[in-house]
């Protein structure tokens, strides 16, 4: 659902999506098998396999994104595909630099592993010793730690033969995480991190994609403003945006006037048939009803933050503070 006419749309999509599919078709071939790679992760007992799609870790943004797929089960279901787990006796004897890859986990990984398949590794002496000692190429760095994070934290269902004593045991730090957290001011350790917290982080995270996915018709609908009606949107959050364009499509449906001065509300209002024909306003519609329902799940989200973890700085709770008072993005004024 987009703001802006037909044509524009067709225009910013068809870019996106030529854009999205040559990386995608470079990625996929130098993957090889169709980008699906095999995952080897560690568990307290041992060792398990997984299938996923290798694409992921290499795509924009990965970093922010890859922990997203992994905080709930229903999630990780469609993006992670258990194969096998193999328990040790002596994990301490699995894989090191003294005795390389035993005899064991070797068959293990090559009963899975097809011909020429990236191997997924946690750690980098992993894929030293892997690389040297049975000539597979592993893939190893932030992103497939990521990917880790997210088996961690679904231990209990991507790898129920395993059996874990206490939360601490799976409720690692992820990065991109850590990110989304620090974007809104707080200030995350390591020891903080629990259930609730990964459950609220997600929440934004989703609140996040919710906005993201419109952010070209926003663009566009900032830059009809100015041209047409010499408004400024800049450094207006997307709940103001959409507000001003309802009120020009439906006024008596706007939510929220209060983010305007009468006189601002009356110019909206007075410029609003200058913009017939340039947005469709059943999309408008529904795309402000989504953003004004995703906002107030923001709001009690952070809400419920400002309880659990410190802000970065006292400026920083400062700008947290204006932000919500005025609607202008905190990014923005935190600049």
């Amino acid at each position: 659902m987009l703001l802006v006419r037909k044509d524009a749309q067709l225009a910013i999509a068809r870019l996106l999506c030529s854009v999205a599919a040559a990386l995608c078709l470079l990625t996929v071939d130098s993957l090889g098998h169709h980008g699906q790679i095999l995952v080897l992760f560690e568990t307290p007992s041992g060792f398990a396999l997984f299938h996923y799609n290798g694409v992921r870790l290499f795509r924009p943004k990965a970093l922010e994104n890859i922990w997203a797929d992994f905080t709930h089960d229903y999630k990780a279901k469609n993006v992670i595909f258990p194969v096998g787990f193999e328990p040790f006796k002596d994990k301490t004897g699995a894989i090191n630099y003294d005795t390389g890859v035993s005899y064991q986990l070797e068959r293990f990984i090559k009963k899975w592993l097809l011909p020429k398949q990236k191997l997924a590794v946690g750690e980098r002496k992993y894929q030293e010793i892997i690389e040297t000692e049975l000539g597979i190429s592993c893939l190893f760095g932030e992103t497939v730690m990521e990917l880790m994070w997210g088996l961690k934290n679904l231990m209990k269902t991507s790898v129920p033969n395993e059996n874990l004593e206490t939360e601490e045991d799976y409720l690692p730090m992820s990065q991109g995480m850590k990110i989304i957290l620090e974007k809104y001011g707080f200030d995350v350790q390591p020891e903080m991190v629990n259930r609730r917290i990964i459950d609220l982080a997600d929440t934004l995270y989703e609140y996040e994609f919710c906005v993201n996915k419109h952010a070209a018709s926003f663009k566009h609908a900032g830059n009809l403003l100015k041209e047409i009606s010499d408004i400024t949107s800049d450094g207006w959050d997307p709940l103001k945006l959409v507000t001003a364009v309802q009120v020009m499509c439906h006024p008596e449906d706007a939510h929220e006037p209060e983010f305007f001065s009468k006189v601002e509300l009356e110019k909206l209002k007075s410029e609003a048939p200058k913009f017939d024909g340039k947005f469709l306003k059943n999309s408008c519609s529904l795309i402000y009803k989504e953003i004004v329902w995703a906002h107030g799940v923001k709001d009690d989200v952070l809400s419920q933050l400002r309880t659990l973890l410190p802000f970065k700085t006292s400026e920083m709770k400062d700008v947290m503070d204006l932000s919500k008072e005025t609607r202008i993005c905190p990014l923005l004024l935190s600049l």
